[in-house]
């Protein structure tokens, strides 16, 4: 999941409504600067015309011209070679957007980040396809029905596993435990996401515990009625858990960000001509109470955002490994036909200007979990996991 943001379609036409008689001084405008880049990229562009009408009157085979375009869109975005930006056609468009609301339909599977070149669960959602069949983390998908998975990347494998719900999808998954593959067949449904859980932390009913699993445009929400729910200002102290969280909207960290923090700024965000835009936290949303974060190397994004407000504000204490590094935002701007392009537009910096990408945050306690260790994530008793356990020791000192 990236920080994202989103350019409304319609904005630009309420603009030209609004101003009217300033359409032919804009007409002027673009033509000027459009003739400017055609002369200064003639002779790519003539190249690019003379291959089009090549393929029109020499291929072979007829070519469907929608698929062809679609094809040059999607390969000038590609030679951009950055892996956060993409051309979207209709279908994926609407993916990420179901994605951002926190509703799809799919099975129910969260990947790793860890390995890019591996298709590692990293867990099944609670009451899905994919946790009623027993799917488990670390389980490896080797194939998405026909399609060998080592010939795809993350956000292709995603696409295919998510579709209508009550259509069928087999995957065929490796099991380190049984040194073999399981196959198991899945029917899609439709996936809500609830990205907050918050409850008293087990054996500890003063100690509140928050897990926010993404940051989907509710999440802010969410977390409001969480909070609303526990009665959070009967707790002596919070222990507030990003592990695994890998990032999402970009205002919903920023509203996440105001309970924790108790001024801004929360993060600025610094586009290619140096211009930074301040995001400040809402007012009269921070608890102040004695706080602990957990983190670890797939916490990214979105949650780096809140877990660098909040180690720069010394509202908490950071807990864990070192996050994942992604400190660069991505902006969606919408095509024609229900398509999209999302391309990186900016970079952020936590409130110290710290510039985290492909660096990420060092947390306050270092506490890594032993090979193959489950991180004890909402926990149900009180079997904690080492990190969690040092939250839990750290939270009481500072109650004391």
């Amino acid at each position: 999941m990236e920080g994202v943001s989103i350019l409304q379609e319609g904005q630009g036409k309420r603009f030209l409504k609004r101003v009217g008689i300033g359409l032919l001084i804009c007409c002027v405008v673009i033509t000027l600067v459009l003739g400017g880049f055609i002369a200064a990229n003639f002779t790519y562009l003539s190249r690019f015309v003379y291959v089009l009408e090549l393929i029109d009157t020499q291929y072979l085979e007829d070519v469907n011209k929608n698929q062809l375009f679609e094809g040059v869109t999607q390969g000038i975005v590609d030679s951009l070679e950055d892996p956060y930006s993409a051309y979207m056609n209709a279908a994926e468009n609407q993916e990420l957007m179901e994605v951002i609301e926190g509703k799809f339909g799919g099975v129910g599977i969260v990947l790793s980040l860890a390995d890019p070149d591996k298709l590692v669960v990293l867990r099944a959602i609670k009451n899905t396809p994919a946790s009623k069949a027993n799917i488990q983390m670390g389980d490896i998908i080797e194939k998405i029905d026909d399609v060998d998975t080592s010939t795809i990347d993350q956000e292709e494998a995603v696409s295919l596993m998510r579709g209508e719900p009550g259509t069928k999808v087999t995957l065929v998954l490796y099991r380190e435990s049984l040194k073999q593959d399981v196959t198991v067949s899945l029917i899609r449904e439709n996936i809500l996401v609830p990205t907050v859980e918050g409850k008293a932390l087990p054996g500890h009913p003063d100690l509140a515990y928050i897990d926010i699993v993404q940051f989907s445009s509710e999440t802010g929400n969410e977390l409001a009625e969480a909070l609303k729910s526990m009665d959070i200002q009967q707790y002596k102290g919070l222990i507030l858990d990003l592990r695994y969280n890998h990032g999402g909207e970009l205002n919903a960290a920023v509203q996440v960000a105001g309970y924790f923090v108790s001024s801004g700024p929360v993060v600025f965000i610094v586009d290619k001509k140096g211009n930074i835009e301040t995001k400040n936290p809402a007012k009269g949303n921070f608890l102040g109470l004695p706080l602990v974060v957990l983190v670890n190397e797939e916490s990214a994004s979105a949650a780096e955002i809140v877990a660098g407000a909040i180690k720069d504000n010394g509202s908490g204490t950071l807990i864990g490994t070192k996050t994942f590094g992604k400190g660069i935002v991505q902006t969606v701007f919408p095509l024609d036909s229900g398509t999209s392009v999302k391309l990186t537009t900016a970079k952020y910096l936590t409130p110290n200007k710290l510039d985290i990408h492909e660096i990420g945050i060092q947390p306050d306690i270092v506490v890594e979990l032993n090979k193959d260790q489950a991180a004890t994530i909402s926990p149900t008793d009180t079997s904690f996991d080492p990190q969690l356990e040092k939250a839990l020791q750290i939270l009481l000192s500072k109650i004391k």
